[in-house]
């Protein structure tokens, strides 16, 4: 098949919304105009509803809270995480677009080796609008690259690949580490930038962080939820780890891949060790059996869409996990409950409907 061209990426302004959790006021958006102005910025205030979060002026953007959240979902909002940055689930429930790219606070623009700021949104829309290829591992990664090709012994019959649903991009400067491992490389920094995207291959699990993450909605919106987590609950910072779990197995499941590589962004804080170690503790013992889990799942044919596999996990998770903690079973039930209020937001699976008394606030 012929290969996109990498040098005419289309913006795609009209067709991608940005989602943003955040406790604070959006300075680092400064550093990110040339890039995100065109777009349309949805953005979660987690924490105290009444702090006024400033936004830089000059960008489009709808700005919610929790009282907005619980307004526009009513008991339905109990399954949307509340001081915990999984919040931004709200915001991907309630985009008209096809596309979302979601990014934290603490990221700013990095430089790719020649010097140049390295725009992150036109790479995930290569990535996105360019084929996985999830059957049969390319070694020179993303076959549809520029410069590159399948090589020799690739299937012909699997080239033309198959629709990619997430592109998960990386990180300069602090890596992305757990608490021990954090303890014990203080110091360590990211310089290494490798110039290459791949498809994660089929029946393979990965690590997905939330800070450099794009998807297509239209495709696995309802899948990627990001775990319930943050106050009343016994475990941190595995939202975006469990949303990848379930995103890999309803990929494969479905037939779409996921990439992960290009582009890099600068992570600019180091979050404190021991306070995450505290957040992580039991999802250091928990992810033994929960990567096994996901290993060994099956989905039934029945399950053709994104909702109807999401709900067979809440199953599963709620007759296998549930024997773990009851916080699983708490789980289940927020992950049926996330379905729910998806299928009234978007009553024909695409743009969903219009919102209660409109958004919160909107400026321009």
């Amino acid at each position: 098949m012929e290969k996109s061209a990498a040098s005419s990426t289309p913006l795609l302004n009209d067709e991608l919304d940005i989602v943003i959790p955040t406790i604070r006021s959006l300075d680092f958006l400064e550093a990110w105009r040339p890039f995100f102005q065109p777009y349309h910025l949805i953005i979660i205030q987690d924490g105290d509803p009444s702090k006024v979060i400033k936004v830089p002026e000059g960008f489009d953007y709808e700005l919610y809270n929790h009282n907005d959240i619980n307004r526009v979902l009513g008991p339905k909002a109990s399954c949307i995480s509340f001081k915990d940055s999984a919040c931004r689930n709200f915001g991907f429930l309630i985009s008209k677009k096809k596309y979302i790219f979601t990014i934290d606070d603490d990221c700013f623009v990095a430089k790719d080796p020649s010097g140049k700021d390295i725009n992150v949104l036109e790479q995930h829309i290569k990535n996105l609008l360019t084929p996985s290829t999830p059957f049969f591992f390319n070694t020179l990664y993303d076959p549809y690259w520029e410069g590159t090709d399948f090589v020799r012994g690739y299937p012909f019959s699997l080239r033309e690949g198959v629709p990619t649903a997430v592109s998960h991009g990386l990180w300069l400067n602090i890596p992305d580490y757990d608490a021990p491992t954090q303890l014990v490389k203080p110091l360590e920094r990211n310089t290494r930038y490798v110039d290459a995207v791949m498809t994660i291959p089929k029946g393979t699990l990965f690590p997905m962080c939330g800070m450099n993450l794009a998807f297509n909605r239209e495709l696995v919106g309802p899948a990627m939820y990001f775990a319930l987590m943050g106050d009343g609950q016994p475990i941190g910072r595995y939202d975006d780890m469990w949303a990848g779990w379930c995103i890999k197995v309803v990929s494969d499941h479905l037939g779409f891949g996921v990439k992960t590589g290009l582009p890099y962004l600068w992570h600019s804080k180091a979050s404190n060790p021991f306070v995450n170690l505290k957040k992580e503790y039991k999802g250091l013992f928990w992810q033994e059996e929960l990567i096994p889990f996901f290993q060994s799942i099956t989905l039934p044919k029945e399950c053709t869409t994104a909702q109807k596999c999401y709900i067979e996990l809440s199953k599963q998770v709620k007759a296998k996990l549930g024997k773990i903690d009851e916080y699983f079973l708490r789980l289940a039930d927020a992950m049926a409950t996330w379905i729910e209020a998806w299928d009234e937001l978007n009553p024909s699976g695409g743009k969903p409907a219009v919102l209660p008394n409109g958004p919160a606030k909107h400026r321009f």
